[in-house]
């Protein structure tokens, strides 16, 4: 939708991430190449063939929220709670003041709250059912995050929650645009994962694409000649979106507009049809009224497997051209959040625009033949008006996001 279709701005970010804990320490940390990516602590992974993570620095959830929500969220509703409060404390929103029914939350998960669910499971194998928590009921789900944080503010507005595991967090700050569009005055979006428990380990591993190095530099390298798989991580980005004139006529600080999405879905391997990303990225570019010219920097996926990496490259060269446009990939200080990695990316996005400096790629020795401009070593200076964020989920997901600066 272009033209006359309602602007949709983002007003606040709330950002936990595994290097910086808060949208200014994720910054800082980001724009120089400081990474948070290290040996797993949450469980003893000496008896896995991958023991690194990006785990979140520094979080006490005691210290942000109070004591009757422990015993029901899981570490990821937590983390997302409190990334809830930064955000709208830094959109300068107060749900009590607005309509119930004008605020709505649509989150992205991947898969659920694991940790909470694990601890629960070994409650009944070990103790029996009369020891499992009745929180379990809905602690493990998907939803839970909408759920929590529409609860914890009175949002009785268009809620839900999306799962297209990596793709979902963009998919999600796509269906918060389209309620906005259908009237609804604010939005809390975007996701966070969780899923550094021994259960949550094993089926990562189960995926195949884990990387298996125990050095932190050196495990995961998108378009990099050893490539070999992505370092799990927790974290994300809740965002809050608004319809633009509403939040013009507040007075709120706007970083950007969500200006423009595409999603597909790929073909049957073994088809012959090509990859969906590059039409993801065609019909964003198009929602957006942008042309492939106008897009500064594009924040990329990044699988950092050779094969995914090299469908990634060429249907960037094909939109852009090669080494068309500014490409990094910032989550290799961070490793993949899964729902969570997406609507970081954007956070950084709008960062990146609002300080006119692009994030590197960090580690990395872009491989020959990819065709790509890739952001490496430190931060580019750039002047940043439009960005184009790509995600893509286990088995076949793919969106795109065009963020726009709006001043």
């Amino acid at each position: 939708m272009t033209g006359t279709a309602t602007k949709v701005v983002v007003t606040g970010l709330g950002v936990a991430a595994p290097n910086g804990l808060g949208t200014q320490d994720y910054w800082a940390a980001t724009r120089t190449g400081k990474g948070g990516i290290g040996r797993v602590t949450r469980f003893d992974p000496s008896q896995y063939p991958s023991r690194l993570a990006g785990e979140v620095p520094g979080f006490e959830a005691r210290d942000h929220l109070p004591s009757r929500l422990l015993p029901q969220t899981d570490h990821m509703t937590r983390l997302a709670l409190v990334a809830a409060d930064w955000a709208l404390a830094d959109a300068g929103v107060k749900p009590q003041e607005l309509p119930e029914f004008d605020m709505g939350v649509v989150t992205a998960s991947s898969s659920g709250g694991f940790e909470f669910g694990q601890r629960e499971l070994q409650a009944l194998w070990s103790k029996g059912g009369q020891h499992v928590s009745a929180y379990q009921s809905f602690a493990w789900f998907y939803a839970v995050n909408s759920g929590q944080i529409s609860i914890r503010n009175g949002m009785k507005g268009p809620s839900g929650v999306v799962v297209s595991e990596q793709a979902g967090g963009l998919d999600a700050l796509a269906q918060a645009r389209r309620q906005i569009r259908k009237g609804t005055q604010l939005i809390v979006s975007g996701g966070m994962d969780a899923s550094v428990c021994t259960w949550g380990w094993v089926a990562q591993l189960a995926g195949k694409r884990l990387s298996t190095s125990d050095a932190p530099e050196r495990a995961y390298l998108p378009f990099d000649a050893e490539a070999r798989g992505h370092v799990p991580g927790e974290g994300g980005a809740i965002l809050i979106l608004e319809n633009a004139e509403a939040a013009r006529s507040r007075g709120a600080r706007t970083y950007g507009e969500i200006a423009g999405y595409g999603s597909t879905f790929d073909p049957k391997p073994g088809s012959g049809r090509p990859p969906g990303l590059r039409k993801a990225i065609e019909l964003a570019l198009a929602d957006a009224g942008v042309t492939p010219a106008e897009v500064d920097v594009v924040f990329a996926d990044a699988a950092a497997i050779p094969e995914l990496d090299r469908v990634e490259a060429e249907a960037l060269t094909a939109v852009f051209g090669a080494r068309g446009v500014p490409v990094t990939a910032p989550k290799t200080m961070t490793g993949r959040l899964y729902s969570g990695a997406a609507p970081l990316d954007v956070a950084t996005a709008l960062l990146a625009i609002e300080e006119g400096l692009i994030p590197p790629t960090t580690n990395v020795e872009p491989a020959d033949g990819y065709g790509l401009d890739l952001v490496t070593g430190e931060a580019r200076p750039a002047e940043v008006r439009t960005a184009l964020v790509l995600a893509r989920g286990f088995n076949g997901f793919n969106s795109a996001l065009v963020v726009r600066a709006t001043h």
